[in-house]
C-alpha cells in the first residue's frame, strides 16, 4: 500500500521517494531505488536542518532569538527555516566555523552510509575542507549545501531522528514477509539533540503552514494532521534538483518521507512538498492511517444494521 502510495504520487515526475518508520529504521518504500541509493546529490536547503541543530546545541540561537542580517533586518530560527532565508544559515555557520558545522554534520550521519547492508547504496559526500571563500566559504555550504553531497537515506535517517526524539538508526530494507517478520532495529548511536527538537519544529511546521512557508503547497493536497518540513532547491550545471523532508504526525504514529526530483523546469523543493501532500492523501484515501481498533469499532457498528 505504501508503495502504490508513493508511485502514484510521483507520477511522471523523474524522482525517487522513500518512506520510513522512524520509530525503528525501517523503510517502508522507496520508489526508485536507483536513484534513491545513489551518490547523492547537492542537499540545497535541506542542509539547513542540520545547521539548526548544530547552532541550538552550540547555544547560538532558541526558536525566537532574533538575529541580525544587516541594517534594521532581523528574523529568528522558525521564520528563517518556515521561509528558507539563506543569509540566516550564512551568518550562524560562520559563526559556528567550518569545523564545528562538520563536527555535526557527520554526528548527524552526513559522509557515512545510512543504510545496514542495503546492496548498491552508495555514499554522499561531506567535505574536509570548507569551501574556498571565493565560493562562499562556510556560509554557502550551511545555506545551500555547496561541495556537500547527500543521499536520500541520510536525511530521512536524520529527520527520522528528530521525529523519535534522537535515535539515528541505520536504515533497513526488509524485502519479504519472512525478514519483515524477523526484523530487528539497529541503533547506530544517540544524538544529544532531544532538548533542542521542540527549538527546531516551530520552523518545520512553519514551512507547511505559515502562508509564506516555502513547503506551503503540500496543504493543497493535505490538511488532516501536521506535518513538519524543509524544502530545498538548487541546480548543477543545469540539472535542477528539487527536495522535500517531512515527518507527518499521523493518528497510527509518525511517517518520514523524503521526495527527491532531478530534472528539468518543474523540479523545485514547493514541488516535491505538493508531490508528498499527494502521497499522504494516497495513503489517507486507503485508511492507512486509520487506527486499527477504530476500524474494528467500525466494522462492528456498520455490522449492527439500520442507522
Amino acid at each position: 500500500m505504501v508503495r502504490a502510495a508513493a508511485v502514484e504520487a510521483l507520477g511522471n515526475m523523474n524522482g525517487t521517494v522513500l518512506a520510513l518508520d522512524p520509530s525503528d529504521g525501517r523503510i517502508l518504500a522507496m520508489v526508485n531505488q536507483k536513484l534513491a541509493l545513489s551518490a547523492g546529490a547537492e542537499p540545497c536547503s535541506t542542509i539547513k536542518v542540520a545547521v539548526a541543530l548544530a547552532a541550538l546545541k552550540e547555544g547560538l540561537v532558541k526558536a525566537d532569538t532574533p538575529v541580525n542580517l544587516g541594517g534594521h533586518y532581523s528574523v529568528d530560527l522558525t521564520h528563517a527555516l518556515a521561509r528558507s532565508i539563506n543569509l540566516y544559515f550564512e551568518v550562524l555557520g560562520r559563526t559556528m566555523g567550518f569545523e564545528r558545522v562538520k563536527h555535526y554534520a557527520n554526528e548527524f550521519g552526513l559522509g557515512e552510509l545510512a543504510g545496514y547492508n542495503i546492496p548498491g547504496e552508495q555514499l554522499g559526500v561531506y567535505p574536509d575542507k570548507v569551501l574556498p571563500q571565493a565560493s562562499g566559504g562556510v556560509g554557502r555550504m550551511c545555506s545551500f549545501g555547496e561541495s556537500i553531497s547527500m543521499t536520500p537515506l541520510q536525511l530521512g535517517a536524520l529527520v527520522s531522528a528528530i521525529a523519535n526524539g534522537g535515535t539515528l538508526y541505520y536504515l533497513q530494507h526488509p524485502t519479504t514477509q519472512a525478514d519483515v517478520a524477523d526484523f530487528q532495529p539497529k541503533v547506530k548511536r544517540l544524538l544529544d539533540i532531544k532538548d533542542v527538537i521542540p527549538q527546531i519544529l516551530p520552523g518545520m511546521q512553519g514551512a507547511v503552514d505559515f502562508s509564506n512557508g516555502t513547503a506551503r503547497s503540500l496543504r493543497t493536497n493535505f490538511e488532516q494532521f501536521p506535518v513538519f518540513g524543509k524544502t530545498g532547491t538548487c541546480s548543477d550545471n543545469g540539472t535542477r534538483f528539487g527536495w522535500f523532508v517531512s515527518y507527518g504526525d499521523a493518528p497510527t504514529g509518525r511517517i518520514v518521507t523524503v521526495i527527491f526530483l532531478e530534472g528539468g523546469k518543474p523540479t523545485f523543493g514547493p514541488k516535491a512538498a505538493e508531490l508528498t501532500g499527494a502521497f499522504y492523501r494516497a495513503m489517507y484515501d486507503r485508511n492507512y492511517f486509520q487506527p486499527k481498533t477504530e476500524t474494528a469499532a467500525s466494522v462492528r457498528q456498520s455490522s449492527g444494521g439500520g442507522r
